[in-house]
């Protein structure tokens, strides 16, 4: 039987930590690059970051923190948040992230997930699929 595997995912909202509870009221609980030392030092399996600003802002992903956060991860590092072309992908995988994620922009143009495959192969594409559970209509809906 195989093990379970931590994955931690951090949330980067204005450059710092947060924690949300559906989806909304980001609160900050620290500096990004803290939270990977710690999880360096947990030996988790695996760590995903989602800049939660970028795509509803518009912007561009923040290589200069994605290239730290990746210097300091002793761990496959997932990266999401604000990735629109297959270009930005191949960006990211040369800062040394492993894997890089894409939401919106996959529903919004799902010809983009095998963009990005055949740019930074498939390996490294992972989908992000956001699920809310809707407290008055009962089932979930895709938050993505």
């Amino acid at each position: 039987m195989l093990r379970p595997r931590i994955i931690p995912c951090l949330l980067i909202h204005e450059g710092g930590l947060v924690k949300t509870v559906g989806f909304a009221d980001p609160k900050y609980v620290g500096d990004p690059i803290n939270a990977v030392k710690i999880f360096n030092e947990k030996e988790s399996d695996e760590l995903i970051v989602i800049d939660i600003d970028a795509t509803i802002n518009g912007v561009e992903p923040d290589f200069k923190a994605i290239e730290h956060m990746a210097a300091e991860c002793r761990m496959p590092l997932c990266y999401g948040g604000g990735v629109r072309t297959p270009a930005q992908a191949k960006r990211i995988v040369g800062l040394g992230v492993e894997k890089v994620a894409i939401s919106s922009a996959a529903v919004e143009r799902p010809e983009l997930i095998a963009e990005i495959a055949a740019e930074v192969g498939r390996q490294s594409v992972v989908v992000v699929i956001d699920v809310k559970k809707r407290r008055l209509l009962g089932g979930y809906e895709v938050w993505t």
